[in-house]
Formats: C-alpha cells, structure tokens, sequence
C-alpha cells in the first residue's frame, strides 16, 4: 500500500522561528523546565546536569567569552539573573559554570583553551570553581590547602579542599596550589584523574543539589596541558573583577522574586504588611534599581585594574549580599506564617539569601578587604 502526501499549506508553525534574546531564552527554561524540580535541588535529591546543559545551549555561558580587548558582563549576568530568580541553587550552578569559562577564556594557555573552552561554554563540560581557599588566603584569612611540586611536564599536586561546588566524576574545576618556593600556580583539575578523590558533604541547610563535594589530591600529576596560570598571582588580578560581577547575577534575581512575593501578600495581607516599615516591595526595588545600575556600569569594564574600580566591585559585591538577606528577610515576614511552611518559597528563599552573603567571598571577607584599602 502507498500513502500520497499533499504539499503542506504554509502555516505559523512550518515558519522560520522568531529569533529570542539569550534572557527570554533562559527565562523559558527556567520557568518551564527548572522550576518543576527546584524542591528536588534544594534537598539535594537532583543535581540538573540536564538543565545546566540546556543553559548551555542557550548560550548562557558564553556570551562572556572576549571577542576583543572588551567584554562585556552584563549579558551573563543578566542570563544568570532569570535562573536564580526561579532556584538560588541553580544560580550558584550557573555562576560556578560561568566562572569556569571566564578562567578558560582568559588563559593565555592555548592548547588548554583551544581542548576546553568551547566544550564549557556549551556546557558539554560541566564545571566549577576551586578559589574558595585561594581567595581568602590572598587576603590573609586562611592558609593555602594544596601545595605542589614541579616534575618533568607538569606539577605533583597533594591536599585538600573542603567545598567545590558544580563538579562530579566527569567535571573539572579551576584552582591554586602553592609551590615550595612560594610561587603560586591556577591549573584546571580533571575530576576524572583516579588520583584526585571526591568526598560527599554533610548536609547543608540549602543549596545541596549543587555537585558540592570535598577533593582530595593524593599526589595527582597535573600536565602543563592543564594550567591556566604558572603565575597565578597576574592572572587573578586580571579574571578577579569578573569572578565577583559574575556572582551579582545570584543577588539580583534573588531580590527580584523576593520583591514578587512581597507583591503577591498584598492581596490577603496589605492591611498588616503595611505596617513593615522600610520593608516594602518599593524599598527594595529601589535598592534593585540601584545595584542593577551600578552592575551595568562595572560589568562593561571588567578589566579594569585600578584601584578605584576594584574597591567599587567590592563595595556593590558586599552591597547586594547584604541587600539579599534584607530582602528574603522581609519577604518571609510578608508571607508571615505560610511562609513558615517548608512547601512555601519564602523559607527556601530566606536560606539561599544566607549563601550569597556567605559565598566566597563572603560579608566579613568583603568588610576586611575593604578595610585594608583604607590602610
């Protein structure tokens, strides 16, 4: 038996697809396929790698990478926004993600870049970032945790870092090692190496559906092929603007649903949430319109290295973590006791806010550098 099909006739279907903006395309996958399992993530019963490569696919974490002597933040930024506004957890992914990429992007390493660049902006790689240490032991709060030995080809790497988030068996990671001559080094770590170990985390009170685990170098040999920097130091002043900017995507969308869900009281609770004074969903997105504008600036120049503009990128990074709890805060006391129950959103919101003002690096870290400016 054969089957004759007509010409079909032209309809709004069979058209060429309208062309989407990268936030309008993040924002469709995280409101129709993110937002179903954000319960999930949060009790650490799902870590989305699917989701995550999704954002990939929609260019998520690529539109970062320099084209030029110039970048321009603000576009990840604003694509991280429309994902943590939906999950905190998943915005922290996508920071973790897009920060891996910002490594890779400025290594002047060019086989690394050329084997692994283009594989994590499309998040066909998958991956994170190891500076939690690093960072706060540039500062003076702690000691660096992995120490390193130059070999024929490479380095001998031993140690421990107690949180790596976004990573598994199969992801890699950006860190910081120190050699016995004080000269520090940024290698990217292929989680796969049988000699470098994954440990599980206890629990954390959110967040835990984020590939958190603690790594274990046991005498790993890492490869020239696989460093970013032989000379950390440079290298970090250069991507270190972008690493802090890069997290306003968290805060940002954060405080937007918070706004939201102070809106949606008003209904059944404006009578009595009135009375949260300077607590108001138009105290905060004052305090919004304010960050954002401050993060549109400093995101198109992020490398600049003067002092004047670092001091500015700590100043908005400690705003907006304060601005998160703040906002989460008030929200929980808009929802009032619905907002109590673990099914309601303003809780989970309320212990993300904690992450970003705690999240290398966190509010007293950002209060000390700013001191020592000062000095």
């Amino acid at each position: 038996m054969s089957f004759a099909f007509a010409e079909p006739s032209p309809s709004p279907a069979a058209m060429p697809p309208v062309e989407t903006s990268l936030v309008e395309r993040v924002r469709a996958i995280a409101q129709t396929d993110l937002a179903p399992v954000v319960e999930a993530i949060d009790h650490g019963a799902l870590y989305p790698a699917s989701i995550l490569r999704q954002l990939g696919a929609a260019g998520a974490f690529s539109s970062h990478v320099p084209a030029g002597p110039q970048v321009d933040l603000n576009p990840a930024i604003d694509a991280m926004s429309e994902v943590a506004a939906v999950c905190g957890a998943s915005g922290f992914m996508t920071w973790c993600q897009s920060t891996l990429v910002w490594y890779l992007a400025n290594t002047e390493n060019e086989k690394l870049r050329a084997a692994m660049l283009e594989r994590a902006a499309s998040a066909d790689l998958l991956g994170g970032t190891g500076l939690s240490n690093p960072m706060k032991s540039f500062f003076g709060i702690e000691k660096l945790k992995l120490k390193g030995k130059r070999v024929d080809g490479g380095y001998i790497v031993r140690g421990a870092l107690p949180w790596v988030s976004n990573i598994g068996p199969h992801h890699t990671f950006g860190t910081i090692f120190e050699c016995a001559d004080g000269e520090k080094v940024m290698i990217v770590a292929d989680c796969s190496d049988p000699k470098i170990e994954l440990a599980p985390c206890d629990p954390f009170l959110a967040m835990d559906g984020t590939g958190t685990y603690a790594v274990h170098f046991k005498d790993t040999f890492v490869a020239d092929d696989l460093v970013l920097a032989h000379a950390a130091l440079p290298f970090v002043k250069k991507i270190r603007a972008g690493f802090i900017l890069l997290q306003m995507g968290m805060g940002v969308g954060l405080i937007r649903d918070c706004i939201a869900m102070m809106q949606q009281t008003r209904t059944s609770l404006g009578h009595v949430n009135k009375y949260l004074v300077m607590q108001q969903p138009e105290d905060f997105a004052g305090v919004l319109a304010k960050l954002d504008a401050q993060v549109r600036e400093l995101a198109a120049d992020p490398f600049n290295t003067t002092d004047a503009y670092w001091r500015e990128v700590v100043q908005l990074r400690l705003e907006a973590g304060e601005a998160s709890v703040a906002a989460a805060h008030a929200a929980m006391l808009h929802a009032g006791a619905r907002g109590y129950l673990k099914s309601h959103r303003a809780q989970r919101r309320l212990r993300e806010s904690y992450f970003v003002a705690i999240v290398t690096p966190a509010t007293k870290q950002l209060r000390k550098m700013l001191a020592d400016m000062a000095a």
